[in-house]
């Protein structure tokens, strides 16, 4: 979750925000969204979809996921068979 609480970390001091504007968008206390970014707390499912349609972003995005792309799929097809 590292990837996480840097990456939301980086979005708001992207976008000029402070930790208090962004806790108000997700309906929680100021130390909780600090809370979210120093790894202390864990953040809610709600709160991760929240935040990747604020940033107009995907949650994969936020957690670091990469998608598999087309061709590596049809590599890892070929060489289960």
């Amino acid at each position: 979750m590292d990837y996480l609480r840097n990456r939301i970390r980086e979005l708001r001091i992207d976008n000029d925000l402070t930790q208090q504007q962004l806790a108000d968008i997700l309906h929680v206390s100021q130390s909780t969204y600090s809370s979210y970014e120093l790894g202390v707390y864990s953040i809610s499912v709600q709160a991760l979809v929240t935040l990747a349609a604020f940033y107009q972003t995907s949650t994969d995005d936020l957690l670091g996921v990469s998608p598999v792309s087309s061709r590596r799929k049809k590599l890892f097809e070929q060489l289960r068979k």
